[in-house]
């Protein structure tokens, strides 16, 4: 056993390539033309030193994996948001002008993987020739019983283990010898050239087929066909192969039958095509390698890995087959393309007799109890997607478990990516994600706010579960919370819904008047319900809807008195709920509520906004800042996110930050000028600006420049100019300027009058005065002409 390379660590390397004191992965690349055992006992054999069997591989195009199989049993202080690396620089001076059941340096040139969000690196085409071994051996260290998952082939008394023999143990015969040679001749169509790497089911072989314009592929054997198990998955592999046919999914051409040299059977073996790239796995060992053996895959590109084969594993399933094996083995990179490489472990959906391969720390908790199912499917893309973007014990320590954020600072930094997590690998599969769409889809979300948490630049995206928010709130004033509950987004009709095209029609007008309609359906289904529930939360009648929602969720895990038992089927009862308690006045459980649907749905932002609006009621100033810019930074369609900032910005005196925020808000957005008198505002305001309380100069002028580019109408404009020269004017009385007529930017003037006591004075009359003609009442008019006769200068009579 060789010592663990990591400083301090003092343990050693077992035959897998893991350390057993610190439990990682030995930094050293592991060589990729051999594989551990493969074992498919029932139950799986223990071997001292793992956990619940002898570890082992299924692979495709070679790599080290690691498998086992078990039996089926079919059952069932506050400073405002951080402006470090990954945050939007908001203290940059900037110029004024559906339901579900059911990176870095960016380019302008992306391919196909992360949704097109991402630019992930190139794997150049690999020349097949160079992929060959030059002397294929399996090292003692891989040889392994497959029948009972003890060592064999081990040297002794200075002599070498032997590559056949039998099973001290059991007696079972194994063979780590290639079956063909290069230049053997296969079904007179496929020449062999040689070995390509030592899988799990024997052997892989590189040819050249003949029959068709001698193109390349790849022989796949059996390992010992003694091994009924081993049989049986490679029969397996044959069907199902045959029935796939996916652009991620290596494509089998055909297959044939070779006798062996030594006994004269007859051998099956796959052609399928040849991916010539590199896995996922040896790309994170590369880096390991290099660096200090630690080191992953960009957050961003790890998940544009996953959501480039979640549409693959929803294909698979789909047709009635589960993939069972998914870690980043057996991904395999080429140029902009992913490929999963073998379907030695799939199986039918409901097979409960087939023997189950897997690889532990990837593999589901309840497998060997209720066998496979989508969910264990999903549980290995989470948890090969935590494998793939930070370094741990995945085999041992947290086998079934993820770091704290405490522990792993990814996990830290992007809240949302370990609530994904969290849920793709809860133990219990029915609070898993439900399918590989859904999956794929919350993971989008998660994708764009980590992307532009790394640059800054907003990655919007249409949501199929909420509507956009139904109005801004706190544009104009500090929002009282039935006002944001009322503006908040409400989660989207399902279009499949009987009663759909009902209410397409009758959620539309006035809150009385919709419930009364929905009351009057002509169909009562849960999408009329819950629209009822709406309607009664936007119209003040919290209790009522909190009523409807006991009978709505009845026979259901969600209690409305403890939201944290949310369905993951139908998470909407909980986000109304959390509604009403905001309509009643209970922010604290409200966000309970929120906090619930984050969980099941990490890609949203609904969720998110939500929780800000409730730690801003309940005082806590630096969560809602948080929140609020976590959904701002990512989409700019959410205005009352960069209002909610800039408020709690504002209230924790960090004035120039708020104002930033606030100069976001794009011009295509009819909140734009709002958010300008608000900046305006926030750059006059004597609350505004610290312990001293008087606003600088410099942003005073600011707040001029900004009204003086802004289309207003006469009376909001002359509102605006009071405050702002009122400001100046404050400025000059507290003896800005030395009293002299002097300004920063060189012109002595604001908004048209000179910066002195009588320029001031007299550009606040006029305003007053047009104030006083466009006033409402008699009493406003009155009162405007006296504040322009207080104001005016002096003259001599």
């Amino acid at each position: 056993m060789s010592a663990c390379a990591r400083p301090g660590c003092g343990g050693g390397i077992d035959p897998d390539g893991f350390c057993d004191r610190c439990g990682l992965e030995s930094p050293v690349p592991a060589v990729t033309t051999t594989s551990g055992p493969f074992t498919t006992t029932r139950p799986p054999a223990p071997d001292p030193g793992t956990d619940s069997g002898t570890s082992g591989s299924v692979s495709t195009h070679g790599g080290t994996q690691g498998s086992v199989s078990t039996q089926g049993q079919g059952t069932g202080p506050f400073t405002g948001p951080s402006t470090g690396p990954g945050t939007a620089p908001w203290t940059s001076s900037v110029s004024p002008s559906g339901r579900s059941r059911r990176a870095s340096t960016r380019s302008t040139a992306r391919g196909r993987l992360g949704a097109g969000l991402v630019e992930v690196p190139r794997v150049p085409y690999r020349d097949p020739k160079s992929a060959v071994l030059a002397n294929p051996e399996v090292p003692e260290a891989k040889r392994f019983c497959s029948a009972c998952g003890k060592e064999v082939g081990r040297s002794r008394e200075g002599r070498p283990g032997r590559v056949e023999g039998f099973c001290p143990q059991c007696g079972h015969h194994y063979s780590y010898t290639p079956k063909l040679e290069p230049g053997e001749v296969l079904h007179g169509q496929y020449e062999v050239l040689g070995c390509l790497a030592h899988g799990g089911l024997g052997w892989i072989y590189l040819a050249l087929d003949h029959a068709v314009s001698d193109r390349w592929v790849v022989l796949k054997g059996l390992l010992d066909s003694g091994d009924a198990d081993a049989m049986a998955a490679a029969m397996a592999e044959r069907r199902f192969l045959a029935e796939v046919e996916h652009p991620n999914i290596v494509k089998i051409h055909n297959f044939v039958q070779h006798a062996d040299r030594a006994t004269g059977d007859l051998v099956d073996y796959i052609v399928m095509e040849y991916v010539g790239g590199r896995s996922v796995k040896d790309m994170i060992k590369e880096l390991r390698g290099q660096g200090g053996g630690t080191e992953s895959l960009p957050l961003a590109q790890a998940i544009a890995y996953a959501l480039e084969v979640l549409p693959a594993l929803g294909y698979l399933h789909g047709v009635g087959l589960l993939y069972c094996d998914f870690k980043p083995d057996n991904v395999i990179q080429t140029e902009e393309q992913l490929k999963l490489i073998d379907l030695g472990a799939v199986r039918r959906i409901g097979d409960n007799r087939s023997a189950i391969y897997g690889t532990i720390g990837y593999q589901a908790p309840e497998i060997g109890t209720i066998g496979p199912s989508v969910a264990s499917d999903l549980y290995t893309v989470g948890r090969a997607l935590a494998v793939m973007s930070f370094s741990f014990d995945f085999r041992r320590k947290f086998k079934g478990s993820l770091p704290s954020p405490t522990v792993e600072p990814l996990l830290a930094r992007f809240e949302s990516y370990r609530r994904f997590l969290h849920r793709a690998t809860d133990p219990n599969p029915e609070l898993r994600f439900t399918s590989a769409e859904e999956m794929a889809e919350q993971l989008t979300g998660v994708l764009r706010e980590v992307l532009a948490a790394e640059d800054g630049d907003p990655r919007p995206g249409l949501s199929r579960q909420f509507t956009p928010e139904r109005r801004c709130f706190g544009a104009e004033h500090d929002p009282d919370l039935p006002t944001a509950a009322a503006a908040l987004p409400v989660p989207q009709v399902d279009a499949t819904d009987p009663a759909a095209g009902f209410l397409a029609t009758a959620t539309t007008g006035e809150a009385v008047e919709r419930i009364a309609a929905l009351r009057a359906a002509p169909v009562t289904t849960a999408e009329v319900r819950l629209q009822l529930v709406r309607a009664l939360i936007d119209a003040g009648q919290s209790e009522e809807a909190t009523r409807e929602l006991y009978g709505l969720t009845a026979t259901s895990m969600f209690d409305p008195d403890d939201p944290s038992l949310v369905d993951s089927d139908d998470w909407r009862p909980v986000w109304y709920r959390g509604l009403a308690a905001l309509v009643e006045g209970s922010p604290a459980d409200a966000r309970a509520a929120f906090e619930a649907v984050y969980d099941v749905l990490p890609g949203e932002a609904a969720p998110k906004l939500a929780i800000a609006l409730c730690a801003e009621a309940t005082g806590n100033p630096d969560e809602a800042a948080h929140y609020y810019e976590l959904v701002w930074r990512t989409d700019r369609s959410y205005v009352s996110a960069a209002f909610g900032l800039a408020r709690v910005l504002l209230a924790a005196g960090t004035r120039d930050r708020a104002v930033a925020v606030l100069h976001t808000v794009p011009e295509t957005s009819s909140h734009h000028v709002a958010a300008q008198v608000s900046a305006i505002r926030a750059q006059t305001d004597k609350a505004h600006h610290g312990a001293g309380g008087d606003p600088a100069i410099t942003s005073i002028e600011g707040a001029a420049e900004r009204l003086a580019a802004l289309e207003l109408d006469v009376a909001r404009r002359a509102r605006l100019s009071v405050e702002v020269l009122q400001a100046a004017f404050d400025w000059l009385a507290a003896g800005g300027g030395g009293g002299g007529a002097t300004s920063v930017n060189g012109h002595g003037e604001l908004l048209g009058c000179e910066l002195t006591d009588r320029g001031l004075r007299l550009g606040l009359e006029r305003h007053y005065r047009t104030l006083a003609r466009l006033a409402d009442t008699p009493e406003e008019r009155f009162a405007l002409v006296d504040r322009a006769n207080a104001v005016r200068p002096r003259t001599l009579v």
